[in-house]
């Protein structure tokens, strides 16, 4: 088995302007004075690495370009080293796809993920934290990342898919091969997407003879607009994009909120004393520390925001730079727990909007309440490291806390 720990170098960026790269170290720990530079600079910046790419640096830029299907392709969503060729099998509809394709393939996952889906699931996802919680509640201080936000959407979707909740450890290893290793290594990626066709093959069999009551079950038993069954190769594409989808960006979105409350005592007291304004703190979280950043191919040259923009490039669409952009948002780079007026894209613009967001909400809703319930007092424990991962999501994979007594 290759070795899967981390990513290969890249050579150092020395002028983000003209040479950005969202994996270099810098931008992995701080991304947010980056960000305001680039802004400053333009409201669209270029770099020669990863075969060309674009990054629209304010919100009206990345709504444009999200807006825009005709010049700008989902077919790859990922800003990579390479760009193989296009086939079924690193297809995953509907976030892969363009119209006409694109509206009924998202149209079939939309029922699953509907408000009233998730009420109904919302008591396994209480559960399930506080099953965490009990594992380490007595200890003075632990890493949250790898005991607590990881496991949740994980899971969460496992739930739903109606695969072995103790799989999950299977998922978290193909999330990192996919969103962080893959960038950069095609093999790694490869890898990962077999492992993925492999497993969910096999449930898709056994459940052929045997129907459940669960997602991978859905997908077999939905119909495409034509009223014909769809290809095994469109469920396999579905489910691996549940699972990349629905896991990675909500164990980073809880990380980043706890780290956010860990390292900002008022913020934690006042949702303590006030748990009724976790839903609004919730998306003020999600503004300031959105973690997904998706990719559009250039199709067709144009122009946005004045900038033009050719065809044969990527695009790196960085939902998280929008949320920061003060044209936007009074005081964007505060973090403003009871903010009202909050038209955030963390979920993305355009069609291609999140499917997941009413279970990404419940979940991140749920994990929050749990956990300031049983643990008010936790900060983070200065004698250990935050790390965040690498590239297309960003969160934190190392969450040292102390406590209670501990702190």
């Amino acid at each position: 088995m290759s070795d899967v720990s981390q990513p290969a170098a890249h050579p150092p960026v020395t002028d983000w302007v003209h040479d950005f790269d969202h994996t270099d170290p810098q931008w992995t720990e701080d991304p947010f004075p980056i960000w305001d530079e680039l802004r400053a600079a333009s409201p669209v910046v270029h770099t020669d690495r990863f075969l060309g790419c674009y990054l629209p640096t304010t919100y009206e830029a990345v709504r444009q370009i999200a807006n825009d299907s005709e010049h700008f392709s989902s077919r790859r969503i990922i800003v990579r080293d390479v760009r193989p060729e296009i086939t079924s099998r690193n297809s995953a509809p509907p976030i892969t796809s363009d119209p006409p394709v694109h509206k009924p393939a998202k149209q079939l996952l939309l029922p699953p993920f509907t408000p009233d889906a998730m009420k109904k699931l919302e008591p396994r996802v209480r559960a399930i934290c506080n099953e965490l919680i009990d594992g380490f509640i007595t200890e003075g201080g632990l890493d949250a990342a790898e005991r607590y936000t990881k496991h949740i959407p994980v899971r969460a979707i496992a739930h739903m898919l109606g695969i072995p909740e103790t799989d999950s450890d299977l998922f978290i290893r193909w999330i990192h091969m996919i969103l962080e290793l893959g960038i950069k290594d095609e093999n790694t990626l490869l890898q990962a997407v077999q492992e993925m066709t492999v497993y969910f093959s096999a449930h898709i069999e056994a459940r052929k003879n045997k129907p459940t009551d669960d997602l991978i079950s859905y997908l077999m038993n939905a119909r495409d607009k034509e009223g014909n069954p769809l290809e095994d190769s469109h469920v396999l594409g579905s489910l691996r994009l549940l699972l990349i989808a629905g896991i990675d960006t909500t164990w980073s979105a809880i990380g980043s909120s706890l780290w956010h409350l860990a390292r900002t005592p008022a913020d934690r007291q006042r949702l303590v004393a006030e748990p009724g304004l976790v839903p609004t703190a919730v998306e003020e979280l999600l503004r300031a520390y959105s973690p997904v950043t998706m990719a559009r191919e250039v199709v067709k040259e144009t122009t946005i925001s004045g900038c033009p923009v050719k065809a044969g490039n990527m695009v790196l669409l960085s939902f998280p730079a929008a949320n920061r952009d003060p044209k936007m948002f009074p005081d964007a780079d505060k973090v403003v727990i009871d903010r009202r007026e909050n038209r955030h894209a963390a979920f993305g613009l355009g069609i291609h909007r999140c499917v997941g967001s009413n279970l990404a909400r419940m979940e991140m809703q749920v994990a929050l309440e749990e956990w300031l319930k049983r643990i008010p007092d936790f900060a983070l424990d200065p004698a250990g490291t935050v790390t965040w991962s690498q590239g297309t999501v960003r969160g934190p994979r190392q969450l040292p806390f102390l406590l209670g007594k501990a702190m």
